[in-house]
């Protein structure tokens, strides 16, 4: 099956597919991720793999502009509406890494689609997210565990991979039974640093 006709699939149960809205272990998710990081504020951020836009509304106080974007245009859809009210986020339709955004970014968010990717498309992938971090960026990926239908590349290759980035190196790592949430960036400075803390 392909990867647009599975989405196809999954977007036919709903506007809210993975239960992001009603399930408790998204919603700590999305808590876990948005207190990792490790600035108050990003200039530019870019949200891959929005689905229907709840991390993005999470996300969006943080940002200073926030780009969000799905392969699938029912997720865009349902997304855009609910980012409506908060005009510095944009949501748009690309299939990644076939299409891209331009310009550079202070933050970038892989979260949950990194493993629809087999081995070559994720190398094409990575390679064109070295191209769109600005300098310091954080990259930040998390991704569920578990074996599913629709897979085609391991978290821990995943995130390998994207580990694997010229310039950057781990500043930050939580994991659970369920799923591993990492960030890297070319600032290797932490919180208490930038603060004089230490």
């Amino acid at each position: 099956m392909s990867l647009a006709a599975y989405f196809d699939t999954v977007w036919r149960e709903g506007e809210d597919p993975f239960g992001y809205r009603d399930r408790w272990y998204e919603s700590r998710k999305r808590e876990l991720l948005v207190a990792a990081l490790p600035r108050p504020r990003f200039g530019r951020a870019w949200e891959i793999g929005c689905a229907n836009g709840e991390l993005a509304r999470v996300l969006a106080p943080r940002c200073g502009m926030l780009l969000a974007t799905d392969l699938h245009p029912r997720a865009v859809a349902v997304a855009r509406e609910a980012c409506a009210p908060l005009g510095h986020v944009q949501v748009e339709c690309m299939e990644h890494p076939r299409q891209w955004p331009h310009g550079l970014f202070d933050l970038v968010v892989v979260g949950e689609m990194g493993y629809y990717l087999d081995a070559p498309a994720l190398d094409a992938f990575a390679q064109q997210l070295a191209g769109s971090l600005a300098p310091g960026a954080l990259l930040l990926a998390c991704h569920w565990r578990h074996d599913f239908k629709g897979r085609r590349s391991t978290t821990e290759a995943v995130h390998a991979r994207l580990g694997a980035i010229a310039g950057i190196a781990p500043v930050l790592r939580y994991a659970d039974a369920d799923f591993v949430l990492e960030g890297w960036s070319g600032d290797r400075l932490s919180p208490a640093q930038h603060e004089g803390l230490r």
